[in-house]
């Protein structure tokens, strides 16, 4: 079932559910390893419980579920457990996502692991990670968007609480997995040693917090939500047009220059308050309502046929129809089809990752139902 890819050849018993781990599986599918899930035979991955739902099954888990193979096995039977220890056996590297302690209460934890399979990578994603006070703390996405501060810098100045549109937490903990996973390979093709990788959503939260964190520890002051402006450059945002919004990302004072001409304002490059981006961000309210007042005058396309032509990185505002309607979404092949037995085709997300040593094919395997693999795994593995 695996596509051909950089990771072809190599295979991930997979023991996580929901989104964070499942992500991390997914990317690891499609950059071509094969990934056999190993689900709890009494419905499986908690996704398949999640909407919106096609024909009674989960949308949501056949987006992140897509290529995989699925297994059922309790791991507190002894002959699941036989099965288990032989996929083991011939896999490359386990990912389980579990709240730390729960595979060590099973008998599987990197210490019990390590010694019976030496090249056999583990990699854990959890809330908190493997050490600390709140190591064992349990953790949703929802949960480490409001611990690691990223909530506090998201919407805007005085209203409510807002998390950000996506599950970054569990998404964020998915990539970083992938990410250590990969490395952790290259380092056993190197060395020949197998290696933990323990990646904290927490953890992860902070190391996205970026320029934040480097406000904070050189001025003391405590950031806070933005709205839609970048914390350090100026004009850099959203601004109103006559019939809608606009980003318009001057990142230097030679794109500012080409702006206010753009605009037909040369006279604010020449303005003493506007002349430098430190100068700009000083007054960045002021600045930001004289070109309001200048954009609200014509629409969103004009003003972008304008700008692009004068070379300003620009771009409306979409919605996600809008933004998979864009051309670019069908020259990159970011929307692919599954064509799925029991929903019909579906239309996901594609890869991001592209190779010149790869295809990137229009069509993905679909997610698999429960143990569907259980026959064809058994026999490979000679049971």
């Amino acid at each position: 079932m695996a596509q051909p890819g950089p990771l072809s050849g190599i295979t991930i018993v997979d023991l996580s559910r929901i989104l964070a781990g499942p992500y991390c599986t997914l990317l690891l599918a499609e950059l071509g390893a094969r990934v056999i899930k190993v689900e709890a035979p009494n419905g499986g991955d908690d996704a398949r419980q999640y909407g919106p739902f096609t024909n009674g099954k989960s949308t949501y888990f056949a987006s992140v579920n897509r290529g995989k193979e699925s297994i059922a096995l309790d791991l507190k039977s002894a002959a699941d457990c036989e099965i288990f220890e032989r996929l083991l056996d011939k896999a490359d590297a386990v990912v389980e996502n579990f709240r730390p302690g729960t595979m060590e209460r099973l008998g599987y934890g990197w210490d019990t692991l390590h010694p019976r399979y030496p090249r056999l990578i583990y990699a854990a994603a959890s809330g908190f990670g493997h050490t600390g006070p709140y190591s064992h703390y349990p953790s949703y996405d929802m949960v480490v968007q409001g611990l690691g501060g990223i909530m506090s810098i998201t919407g805007h100045p005085g209203m409510p609480l807002t998390r950000i549109g996506t599950s970054i937490g569990d998404l964020a903990g998915g990539l970083y997995t992938t990410i250590a996973l990969n490395a952790a390979l290259l380092h056993r093709e190197r060395t020949g040693e197998a290696t933990k990788v323990d990646v904290a959503l927490f953890d992860c939260q902070l190391a996205l917090l970026e320029n934040a964190i480097m406000r904070y520890t050189t001025s003391g002051e405590i950031p806070g939500p933005m709205g839609a402006r970048h914390p350090s450059i100026t004009p850099f945002e959203a601004f109103s047009t006559k019939d809608g919004n606009l980003i318009i990302a001057a990142g230097n004072d030679g794109l500012w220059v080409k702006l206010a001409e753009a605009l037909g304002h040369p006279e604010l490059a020449q303005n003493p308050d506007y002349k430098t981006n430190p100068l700009r961000n000083l007054h960045q309210p002021q600045l930001k309502e004289e070109l309001d007042r200048i954009l609200s005058t014509d629409t969103t396309e004009r003003w972008i046929a304008v700008l692009e032509a004068a070379g300003i990185p620009c771009g409306p505002v979409n919605n996600v129809a809008q933004a998979l309607a864009h051309p670019q979404t069908a020259a990159r092949n970011m929307l692919v089809e599954v064509d799925d037995a029991t929903t019909g085709k579906l239309s996901l997300a594609g890869n991001p990752m592209k190779f010149s040593a790869f295809d990137d094919p229009a069509t993905r395997p679909p997610s698999p139902d429960l143990d569907a693999d259980r026959a064809k795994i058994l026999r490979e593995l000679g049971m």
